[in-house]
């Protein structure tokens, strides 16, 4: 699918609504999660979590510019990378079921695959730039 069939805005990418969703999913479970990890754990794995969203935002305002779409996404995965390990020591940790954590990092599976595809075939989504 290319961007210019479609996808108008960056609230309309699969990716994105998926992102965003595994977000807010993050955020609701690591409510849980023992204060004293306020300034750690908590935090880094919902500054990750976000991070995937914001950098995927970013990606599509820079869609003329096929480098600096590329850098977003990739950007984008490596953050949802992040957010998997940091899930892996919240399980690792007992502050998450793992059945959850394996949820959750499945669905940044999805996300890391899509974001992939796209860094792979970015012609079809970026835009010529404008003169």
């Amino acid at each position: 699918m290319s961007a210019s069939a479609r996808i108008n805005r960056h609230q309309d990418l699969e990716v994105y609504q998926l992102s965003f969703k595994l977000a807010m999913k993050v955020f609701e479970f690591s409510k849980q999660f023992p204060r004293e990890e306020t300034y750690s754990l908590t935090d880094q794995i919902r500054r990750s979590s976000r991070s995937v969203s914001t950098n995927i935002v970013e990606a599509w305002r820079k869609i003329r510019y096929k480098a600096a779409f590329v850098i977003k996404l990739s950007d984008a995965e490596a953050e949802a990378a992040e957010t998997q390990s940091w899930l892996q020591f919240a399980v690792a940790c007992v502050y998450l079921d793992p059945e959850i954590g394996e949820e959750i990092s499945e669905g940044y599976n999805q996300v890391i695959g899509k974001l992939i595809h796209m860094l792979t075939h970015p012609e079809h989504w970026a835009l010529p730039p404008r003169n």
